[in-house]
């Protein structure tokens, strides 16, 4: 089980300024690339799970994985999520043509089969999907991961952090955003749902 505090930040000056607070603490930028795919016959949205695929930069990492049963309450987000390496140019193929998800040698693919049903060189669909630039920050005993989110229909901006203790996470980083007059709001939906509802929420 994933546990992130998120916090969504209410626009690209408030994004530019926790950025700057935060740059003395900054460890990594990621450029992230991420499309999600269902079973033709939505064997994983009806169930609440979704699988994703995840490029780093140029392709030099691509991540696939499974995240089920997502619940988002007061800033706090919970969800099932497994996930492992996959080499990028097989990646690059499956969005290509999603129908080679299928094929590929993989745990969470062979997951995907085994507990959904999705099989076969039809089973699988392309949903699309976004580009994500993530600034990571080690603060205060926190891994603060500051998003900018492009959609084709805005920009989001937020903050996650994955924490054992996510209301003690909460609680500090209310604190640093409040202290600094920084504007922001509880997060009421994950990005997957942001991009499937074709607007910012």
């Amino acid at each position: 089980m994933e546990v992130e505090v998120k916090l969504r930040l209410a626009n690209a000056e408030a994004h530019r300024h926790v950025t700057t607070l935060l740059s003395p603490f900054h460890v990594i930028t990621h450029r992230q690339h991420n499309l999600f795919f269902d079973g033709a016959d939505s064997e994983l949205s009806s169930r609440r799970a979704i699988l994703r695929l995840r490029f780093y930069g140029d392709d030099e990492r691509c991540v696939v994985s499974l995240k089920a049963k997502a619940v988002i309450v007061n800033g706090v987000s919970r969800v099932e999520e497994d996930e492992e390496d996959l080499d990028p140019k097989v990646g690059r193929d499956c969005v290509a043509e999603p129908g080679k998800l299928g094929l590929v040698e993989s745990r969470i693919l062979g997951r995907v089969k085994e507990e959904f049903g999705v099989v076969g060189e039809n089973g699988f669909l392309g949903l699309g999907g976004f580009k994500n630039v993530r600034s990571v920050y080690d603060w205060k005993g926190l891994k603060l991961e500051v998003d900018e989110t492009d959609f084709d229909f805005g920009t989001l901006f937020e903050i996650e952090c994955e924490s054992a203790d996510p209301e003690e996470a909460k609680r500090i980083l209310e604190e640093f955003l409040k202290e600094n007059g920084i504007d922001y709001s509880y997060s009421v939906v994950s990005k997957f749902a942001i991009f499937r509802s074709g607007k910012l929420p």
